[in-house]
């Protein structure tokens, strides 16, 4: 094993080679950072028929938000280690797709910036336009890639890492009749939140009850949870959002449901913790501290389970007819004010 000099990198690395052939891994793409190439490295585990669920983890797309890289490779090692003697997990895998991207962007890892090695952010980078007004700079724009947020230029392709994450959800999740991705970041607050699209448009999705439905099960499993769930729209609107223009492709074959979720940690609540990482560009979106580190990593640890968990089970919670019904006018009321905008 190669090591990088980079932790999540290297820890990943660890991990894959620990779980062995339990485990299908392969390498997306290489990116190149000048004095070295890259893997951005992809692992899958279950079942790949299309009746099966699938559920994907995302992490460090932003290469600065260390912290999501880091939960999702603690959760692949949680299953390979338990993968060892949890027969629980192996008859879940049978009837459930389980993927891991840990590093979407190992260039700006390696670099320790929000952008990829040329200074595009992937998460602005996809080809749609926001439907309203988008914040200056933040929700995504075209003067250069000195500043941040930069979407890359207009008539450009999209970025290697960008291109190779469409096509691993295309194929290992949006190949599935039903698909959950979730996607790990951190700097939004001091609340941990869930977010669901849209970010481009402040339109509700078609899949608002299904939404709602698994916040539902969420609220009813664990009912002292800290999570805020809700659209992005309500926060900020976007151009490029890489998970709208997915849920946008998935939305084209009527049969799927394809739920994409955004996991954003609170990294104010480190920073008010220990104001010394207001002096770090890392410690604004990270625990440098390693008990809260820690602690971080076993709070979200919990809810990924839950939410591999609420992918097994899908047919018994997801609503029909009347009851899908209810869970729309809910949803609506609770994040649309009672009526579509």
């Amino acid at each position: 094993m190669e090591h990088t000099g980079i932790f999540e990198l290297d820890e990943l690395e660890r991990v894959i080679a620990a779980g062995g052939s339990r485990l299908e891994d392969s390498t997306l793409c290489e990116i190149d950072c000048g004095t070295r190439r890259l893997p951005v490295r992809a692992i899958a585990i279950g079942n790949p028929a299309a009746d099966a669920p699938a559920i994907g983890i995302f992490g460090g797309v932003h290469g600065l938000e260390a912290i999501g890289a880091q939960v999702a490779i603690a959760f692949l090692q949680s299953i390979v280690n338990r993968l060892r003697w949890d027969t629980t997990l192996h008859r879940q895998m049978e009837n459930l797709r389980l993927v891991f991207v840990p590093a979407v962007n190992p260039g700006g890892m390696w670099r320790r910036t929000r952008a990829n090695p040329n200074g595009i952010d992937l998460m602005r980078n996809a080809p749609l336009e926001s439907h309203g007004k988008v914040p200056f700079l933040i929700g995504g724009h075209r003067f250069g890639p000195r500043l941040p947020w930069y979407r890359g230029p207009e008539s450009g392709p999209v970025e290697t890492e960008t291109e190779a994450l469409c096509r691993i959800v295309e194929g290992e999740l949006l190949s599935h009749r039903f698909s959950i991705a979730i996607d790990c970041h951190s700097g939004f607050g001091v609340s941990d939140r869930i977010w669901f699209p849209h970010a481009h448009t402040v339109m509700p999705i078609p899949h608002l009850a299904e939404m709602h439905a698994l916040m539902e099960i969420l609220d009813q499993t664990h009912s002292h949870h800290r999570y805020l769930f809700e659209p992005q729209s309500r926060q900020y609107l976007a151009h490029g959002d890489l998970w709208d223009y997915l849920y946008l492709r998935a939305l084209e074959d009527g049969r799927r449901i394809f739920l994409p979720l955004t996991l954003e940690m609170g990294s104010w609540l480190w920073v008010k913790k220990n104001p010394r990482q207001l002096f770090s560009r890392h410690g604004m979106f990270n625990p440098l501290i390693e008990h809260r580190r820690q602690r971080v990593l076993r709070r979200h640890l919990s809810w990924l389970d839950f939410m591999t968990r609420a992918a097994s089970g899908h047919a018994l919670w997801l609503p029909l007819g009347e009851q899908r019904d209810r869970h729309l006018y809910s949803a609506m009321h609770r994040w649309y004010q009672g009526s579509a905008p």
